[in-house]
Order: C-alpha cells, then sequence, then structure tokens
C-alpha cells in the first residue's frame, strides 16, 4: 500500500510540476499556476522554486533542475509558516500576518504589502482567488489562543488589503477554492464548502464527515484532499459546491 501511495504521490507531484511548466511558457516567466497546497512551505513560479523558513524567503532558479542556484534570500518576519503562489505575486502566512510580494524581478521578490491579523499566534493558510485572500486562523493546540476564523481580505490594493469578512470556525486548516466554490479544513469537524459567487462573503454550502481534512488542493475537475489516513479524491467538475467521492489512497 506504501508503493502505491507513493506512486500517486508521484504523479500528483508531475502533474503539478507540468502544469506549471505548461504555464511559465504560455505566459510569462514569473508567472505561477497556484496549483499547491494552502500549507505549503515551498512553491514553483515559472524557473524558481521559493522556499520559506520561520523569518525569510529563500529563491532558487530551477531552470536547470540538477544544478539549482540560490539567487536570493529576503527577511520577512517572524513565525513565518505557509507560501501560496497566485499569478505574478507570492501570499506568505505567518503567525500574525499575511505578506505579499511581487515577482516582477523573480529574482528578488519584492515585499509589496501586508496585513496584519486582528487575531495573534494563529496557524494562517493563505489562498488566493482574483481579488479575494482567503486565510483561515486556528487558535487551538500550539497556534494560539485566540478564537478560531475564516477572514477575507479585498487585495484590490496589494499595498494595502482591507479585511472584509470574519466567519468563527470550529478548528481550521488547510484550504483551497475553485471558481466560485471554497474548501475549509476543519479537521476531525470535516471539509466545509462555501459558495465565494460574492467573492468577500462566503456562503455556507454543505459539509463533508467521515474524515479528518488538512489539506486541499483543487486540481481541473479533481480535489485532493490530505485526510489523516492518506488522500481522498473528489469529484468537483459536475458541481463544485457539492464535491462527490472517487476514492482514497491510504498510508
Amino acid at each position: 500500500m506504501k508503493t502505491i501511495t507513493k506512486l500517486f504521490l508521484g504523479l500528483l507531484l508531475l502533474v503539478l510540476y507540468t502544469s506549471c511548466t505548461k504555464e511559465s511558457n504560455s505566459a510569462s516567466a514569473n508567472q505561477s499556476s497556484g496549483a499547491g497546497g494552502s500549507t505549503a512551505r515551498f512553491t514553483i513560479a515559472g524557473n524558481y522554486l521559493y522556499v520559506v523558513d520561520h523569518t525569510s524567503l529563500k529563491t532558487f532558479l530551477i531552470s536547470d533542475p540538477s544544478h539549482p542556484v540560490s539567487k536570493s534570500k529576503t527577511e520577512v518576519g517572524v513565525n513565518i509558516e505557509t507560501i501560496f503562489p497566485y499569478r505574478d505575486k507570492l501570499f506568505i502566512g505567518s503567525s500574525s500576518a499575511m505578506y505579499i510580494f511581487s515577482l516582477t524581478e523573480p529574482d528578488r521578490p519584492e515585499q509589496i504589502g501586508h496585513a496584519q491579523y486582528q487575531i495573534h499566534m494563529s496557524c494562517d493558510p493563505v489562498v488566493v482567488k482574483d481579488q479575494a485572500a482567503y486565510a483561515t486562523l486556528r487558535a487551538d493546540g500550539p497556534c494560539g489562543w485566540s478564537q478560531s476564523s475564516l477572514v477575507v481580505y479585498d487585495i484590490s490594493s496589494f499595498s494595502s488589503p482591507v479585511l472584509k469578512t470574519t466567519i468563527s470556525i470550529f478548528s481550521p486548516y488547510g484550504l483551497g477554492v475553485n471558481g466560485n466554490a471554497l474548501y475549509v479544513c476543519n479537521g476531525e469537524a470535516g471539509l466545509t464548502v462555501y459558495d465565494v459567487s460574492v467573492p468577500f462573503t462566503p456562503v455556507y454550502k454543505t459539509e463533508i464527515t467521515g474524515k479528518t481534512f488538512y489539506d486541499v488542493i483543487p486540481y481541473d475537475n479533481i480535489l485532493v484532499c490530505q485526510v489523516s489516513d492518506g488522500f481522498a479524491l473528489y469529484d468537483i467538475g459536475t458541481d463544485p459546491l457539492n464535491p462527490v467521492y472517487i476514492s482514497n489512497v491510504l498510508n
């Protein structure tokens, strides 16, 4: 079973890398596909690999995968946790803020804005769709002691994101967005689906229970979910707001 899991993960990574490569060939070299998990600490945009540690953002040129080249290191803040690519931007989550970096010069990403969270010391994955940035702030366990929430920012002005909505939720982990559907992992409480047809006002639609959900990757017509015992796949091609179970890949 472990061999099957490794094979599945290898194929998934190959598909995601191919997607990034195709997009970088059809668009600008610093354009990102945004295909990745929201809790990731690294991402690929064009010919570059971007990695965050607890305080900084590191940039590597990987046009020759056998000889990656370190290009820059940028200090971001403290307690940096996640990185998410969207178009020619990087959205970096820390325990207390969301930072926005421009990839106009992909060798040296430049910070162009940030938003300070009202809730501090929370684990905070971020995903983006058009002019809306969605983040989950988890307050239980090692991440903090405040209220767990889903927050929505208006990023029409990258230099000055504006908090538009705060929704109290159980104990969120990763999240993903596909079209008008926002998927929020709530650990043991399941996977919650919101309608974001009105981007700054998520509307609850349904919930999938029976599994412990940690992160999601919407990819084409498939929702890839990281769950406690491996990965679960759901069909979102017919109706993104009502995922249909396909199969499970166990650890």
